[in-house]
């Protein structure tokens, strides 16, 4: 396993992060709990998870499970890089949601429970917050980190200007900041090349791209739906109709390349400047033992400019990819 720091900090963390995000919905927690011992075995020591994840309204059932498994001991809490994020509704009441300092605290309490364990690796704000001062916001992070609560804090789905206007208010306040944005970033959605990118590059945050493969539409799903082991519903079937001439063109390219699709278009992400690693959602070990190729495949620059032909994205960072 090859590791890197988050960002500018001192934490090492590997070059895939686990997502947990199906560990209860789609994946039974034994089977989660063994999923999570591979990924130690095979090395990877960053999880990602967040309150909301099991998508019962104020359970936080992904956490639970996680939690179980810290509880078990073995150096599994020591070992693992745990991020989680706040910022979804866990109550009908309407200070259980967003960035208020009362959420914050309240919210981080209930995710250190949930989690067995005294302290939260990386904790992350789910969406941006603009109703909550960033003063307030930054309060609220510094007094968690203070008491030993929290020892890193990120964002997810900011974009760069957020980031910016973030990173200014901890800059007055003597804080440390973001070490860390996670978007949504992969082949087919490359917006954040614009000013998320350039921004996290600036301020010196790792970048943590979920959805890497775009819902399946990049892990080979043409070949899959032909061949009968996936079937087509909802927004994969309606971003097949829209971009099937370019998956087309992307899946033709790896089979040249001898490699799985899935594997390129995570190799492609670790090609990327500022990206730490991709988040991979393993429903099952196999996809996760699998997932592991893309560490070994080293892109040329001949294949990276045939994908940029295939999704060429915005064109490159703003204001040159749409001014002169």
């Amino acid at each position: 396993m090859d590791y890197t720091h988050l960002g500018r900090s001192g934490l090492s963390v590997s070059r895939l992060c686990l997502g947990t995000m199906n560990f209860g919905p789609e994946t039974a927690e034994e089977d989660s709990h063994a999923i999570m011992d591979r990924a130690l075995e095979l090395g990877i020591n960053f999880f990602d998870t967040a309150n909301v994840y099991g998508w019962k309204q104020g359970e936080g059932i992904t956490e639970q499970i996680i939690g179980r498994w810290f509880a078990q001991g073995g150096g599994r809490r020591d070992k693992t890089v745990i991020a989680t994020k706040l910022y979804g509704s866990m109550s009908d009441w309407p200070n259980d949601t967003f960035l208020s300092a009362r959420n914050i605290r309240r919210a981080c309490d209930a995710s250190l429970q949930r989690l067995q364990t005294d302290h939260i690796d990386l904790y992350q704000m789910h969406h941006v917050d603009r109703d909550t001062p960033w003063d307030e916001i930054w309060e609220a992070f510094d007094i968690l980190k203070a008491q030993g609560k929290v020892l890193y804090v990120g964002s997810s789905n900011h974009a760069g200007w957020h980031i910016a206007k973030g990173m200014e208010a901890a800059r007055r306040r003597s804080s440390t900041g973001l070490v860390a944005e996670q978007s949504i970033y992969n082949l087919l959605t490359r917006d954040v090349e614009l000013e998320v990118l350039p921004a996290c590059q600036d301020y010196g945050l790792g970048v943590i791209p979920w959805s890497p493969l775009h819902g399946g539409l990049l892990g080979g799903i043409i070949r899959k739906t032909e061949q009968g082991k996936r079937r087509l519903s909802g927004r994969a079937k309606d971003g097949l109709k829209e971009n099937r001439k370019a998956i087309k063109a992307w899946e033709d390219l790896c089979d040249e390349m001898g490699e799985n699709p899935a594997d390129v278009g995570l190799a492609w992400l670790l090609a990327q400047p500022a990206v730490t690693a991709p988040i991979i959602g393993p429903r099952t070990m196999e996809q996760l033992d699998g997932s592991l190729r893309s560490l070994q495949i080293k892109l040329k620059k001949d294949v990276l400019g045939r994908l940029d032909d295939i999704f060429p994205g915005p064109g490159g960072t703003a204001p040159e990819a749409y001014a002169w």
